[in-house]
């Protein structure tokens, strides 16, 4: 089979930006979706619709998987297992490291090679180098397969495990999903007191630049240092106190800090209120 023919399977937003970024690199595509309505932009650009699980697996030796979860994955591929041998399956669909790893050797016991990802960029970032893809799984399937991966991403390899992607990917999203929920709350009480999200703009881009505060607490982290010499749990509890009241205050849904709060109580509570914010981290992983 030819380098540049890849089957992808799932065509949400993040599935059709990737057959397109093959399109756009010449690549012979074919597609599967449980719809097949969705595939018509890209069957007009060239790419072919298979009729059947089956067909899309048997077409080419790489297959990308971007579907909802790993039910999905399994609800589709279990349609056609005698077509996965062979097959290496880029399985860039979101679940658990453990689930990873259970598809791994799923796909091994079929005969396929599972390569794991974890995308770490919305479907507008696809085709472009300075995005990037968390990549675990067998190191010479992911050499073999490189350059038909950096047509999506960057690629970032973290080793043979295949639940080490979807490991870093799951810790990232942990991230973002309660940064950006911090920050649609923030704007939910300036909108309150008439105060535009663009006219907050620049504030919030300020605000919510981490990198000082990554730098200082991740040595400190490692070293389980958390001495309260720049902050500490007793301070957090007040400033994040007067969140909450100017929260009720304004008529804004005040459960977010209030959840934050008792997150801060406990760890106050377990002997941490002169220490570091970065106690936390015990108090979480208990």
């Amino acid at each position: 089979m030819s380098e540049t023919t890849v089957t992808v399977i799932g065509l949400g937003p993040m599935g059709q930006a990737m057959a397109a970024a093959y399109l756009d690199r010449g690549y012979e595509v074919t597609l599967w979706n449980r719809t097949p309505a969705r595939a018509d932009a890209l069957v007009a650009r060239g790419a072919r619709l298979a009729d059947s699980v089956e067909a899309a697996l048997r077409a080419n030796e790489l297959v990308v998987l971007s579907l909802t979860d790993y039910d999905a994955a399994y609800a589709i591929l279990r349609q056609a297992p005698q077509a996965l041998a062979g097959r290496t399956v880029a399985n860039l669909t979101s679940d658990t490291p453990a689930r990873a790893r259970e598809a791994a050797a799923w796909l091994a016991d079929h005969g396929a090679v599972q390569i794991t990802g974890g995308v770490q960029t919305p479907p507008p970032g696809i085709g472009s180098a300075d995005a990037a893809t968390y990549y675990s799984g067998p190191a010479d399937a992911v050499a073999h397969h490189r350059a038909a991966l950096e047509v999506l991403t960057g690629v970032e390899y973290l080793g043979e495990d295949p639940g080490l992607a979807a490991l870093y990917y799951q810790i990232g999203i942990d991230m973002f999903w309660t940064g950006l929920v911090g920050y649609l709350h923030g704007q939910a009480l300036a909108a309150a007191h008439g105060i535009s999200a663009e006219s907050f703009l620049e504030h919030a881009v300020k605000t919510m630049d981490f990198t000082y505060f990554l730098k200082f607490y991740a040595p400190r982290i490692d070293a389980a240092n958390h001495e309260g010499d720049v902050d500490n749990l007793g301070m957090a509890v007040a400033s994040l106190t007067h969140v909450l009241h100017t929260a009720e205050e304004s008529g804004v849904d005040a459960s977010l800090p209030a959840a934050l709060l008792d997150l801060f109580h406990r760890g106050a509570a377990a002997g941490h209120e002169r220490d570091s914010l970065t106690s936390l981290v015990d108090v979480l992983q208990r």
